[in-house]
């Protein structure tokens, strides 16, 4: 991949007018998923299917951010496989409240070491006085991300190590969300 590539925060663009808001994933005995289960970029095992609920009712999206999980549509998993990066995701069938169509937690299994420290606005890291010993060296916050596309190689979608909580994509991905007109997410370029 050249070093002129892009690549954007891609989030739940909560501007949607009219859009539904998401809560969840339960699991079979209405238990909470753990959102760090699925930003360690590994498959996640799930007995049984997670259950989402509609918070507030209104337009559904093929992309959607709860709390705990990225939601997306059988549009958007269709999407992935005409791209050919359906091995760099695993999509978790979910029941979404209220909805006969299908739908799936999204966990990205690549984590890529690729934040560009200098060029972010803002960083702060953890350290053993935060009294979380696991994150120590990890990022606690990070504004104005940039990532270092020389570090990404191929990749289409994944999560930056380190700072977990966002979801990378490529702009090929990117572009092909909008010539589909999947709904729900906007872009940030990083």
């Amino acid at each position: 991949m050249s070093i002129k590539s892009r690549h954007y925060d891609m989030r739940g663009d909560v501007h949607v007018p009219g859009r539904w808001y998401i809560q969840g994933p339960l699991d079979t005995q209405g238990n909470r998923i753990i959102p760090w289960e699925l930003e360690q970029g590994r498959p996640v095992n799930l007995e049984g299917m997670p259950l989402l609920s509609v918070r507030y009712p209104g337009l559904a999206l093929d992309y959607t951010e709860s709390a705990s999980a990225t939601i997306v549509s059988r549009r958007f998993v269709c999407l992935c496989e005409r791209l050919g990066i359906q091995s760099e995701v695993q999509f978790i069938p979910a029941r979404v409240e209220g909805q006969a169509e299908p739908y799936f937690i999204l966990n990205a299994l690549r984590i890529i070491r690729c934040v560009d420290e200098a060029r972010c606005e803002e960083i702060a890291f953890w350290e053993p006085r935060h009294g979380d010993p696991e994150r120590v060296g990890h990022y606690r916050n990070v504004a104005g991300l940039k990532i270092d596309p020389t570090k990404v190689e191929d990749a289409n979608i994944f999560r930056p190590w380190g700072w977990t909580v966002v979801l990378i994509v490529s702009e090929r991905v990117k572009l092909a969300i909008e010539k589909e007109g999947l709904t729900g997410a906007k872009f940030i370029e990083v």
